[in-house]
């Protein structure tokens, strides 16, 4: 194996949404490149869950980033005539000092000033996406980056053909293998009913947040309850708790909330679930996927600039893995109807279940490994 140090740089920006498929990458990397010595580094923003960076060895070099707005905001003039110019500078210099054999772009605000240096260095890109409505920044990049690589079929349409392969999005191997046994003791579950997992992200999702709290009488006759709020969303919960579950209740025990899952949790409320409601990031799909979990989706709003959550939702629904219910059209009744239909029809779970599994590419992580080690070797 060669001497020579092997340099790997990532960029993305913001959100644990596009971290985490980065980590799983870059432990694909390290098993792939066990002799040689592997430098690797995150180029992006201020992110949720950049402590994992440390503790995969990844090197974090913080930047400024703005943020690219598909709608009229004097923030985008604000953002595009100071703070990208900044970030581009620090940008300059970072992989100047680098100067990496190959950049991976997971896209967001963060990604494009390195993508954009990196081009000016003859530095080679590849671009992942995550979602089955391309990001703006991707978008861009896709236009001079030698490989892209897409999670959802849909996507196809918005890159070069001739360099574009659907390779679904990496899942981080610490989440699959959890257990209804260990949940008992990472929960304290009762574990004498079916289990439904409740999250809206690593922020949580406060309209899910207010609509379970007024139907969990209705609930946990049926249901034991995980519950992964938000952490803004916490003391709000522990208010209204006393008046929906009195201490002396029946159902006392049977809810289970808590701010932020890491992720033993994570995999622990995955592994016992029987049932998963969730907002319909790329990232919590592709999780449900690989998992083989039945769920219900409840995707942001459609709003001016933020399509692709009910994009996702409506295409990974084409599986049967999944059932979507529109936030703007939900009710507490439809919402109850549905659950319980679902977790007492054990049948049709296990044929969203498979669903699940058919839609999933559980290799995604060791795929986009090569094609980034391939394109940072001297014979590419």
């Amino acid at each position: 194996m060669t001497n020579k140090i092997l340099r790997i740089a990532f960029s993305g920006g913001g959100s644990a949404g596009h971290l985490y498929p980065i980590v799983a990458v870059a432990r694909k990397i390290k098993e792939r490149t066990p002799g040689q010595s592997t430098e690797l580094y995150f180029i992006g923003p201020k992110t949720i869950g950049s402590e994992i960076l440390l503790q995969e060895d990844v090197v974090y070099k913080k930047i400024m980033a703005g943020k690219l707005r598909r709608y009229f905001s004097l923030s985008n003039f604000v953002d595009f005539l100071f703070v990208l110019p900044i970030s581009i500078i620090q940008c300059l210099w970072i992989l100047f000092r680098l100067m990496p054999d190959v950049l991976f772009c997971k896209g967001g605000f963060g990604g494009l000033p390195a993508s954009l240096v990196a081009w000016l260095y003859r530095i080679p890109v590849i671009v992942h996406d995550s979602d089955s409505y391309p990001g703006l920044t991707n978008r861009i990049v896709a236009k001079f980056a030698k490989k892209v690589a897409i999670s959802f079929p849909e996507a196809k349409d918005f890159f070069p053909a001739n360099k574009t392969a659907l390779t679904g999005n990496p899942l981080r191997e610490d989440l699959a293998g959890g257990t209804l046994e260990e949940a008992k003791r990472v929960f304290n579950l009762r574990g004498d009913k079916p289990v439904l997992f409740i999250t809206g992200g690593s922020q949580g999702a406060e309209a899910i947040n207010t609509i379970i709290i007024t139907i969990l009488t209705r609930l946990l006759p049926e249901l034991e309850i995980i519950h992964q709020c938000g952490e803004n969303n916490v003391e709000s919960i522990k208010q209204q708790l006393p008046q929906t579950i009195p201490p002396d209740s029946i159902f006392n025990g049977y809810y289970h909330f808590y701010g932020f899952l890491n992720a033993e949790q994570m995999k622990q409320a995955y592994g016992a679930a029987t049932l998963v409601l969730s907002r319909a990031g790329a990232t919590s799909i592709n999780e449900l996927a690989n998992l083989g979990k039945p769920s219900i989706l409840i995707p942001l709003p459609e709003t001016t600039g933020n399509q692709h959550q009910i994009k996702n939702a409506f295409s990974y629904a084409k599986s049967g893995a999944t059932i979507v219910l529109e936030q703007d059209n939900l009710t507490p009744n439809i919402l109850v109807v549905k659950i319980l239909e679902l977790v007492k029809n054990k049948e049709l779970l296990e044929k969203m279940s498979q669903g699940a599994k058919n839609f999933s590419f559980p290799d995604a992580d060791d795929k986009l490994a090569e094609e980034t080690l391939r394109l940072a070797s001297p014979a590419s």
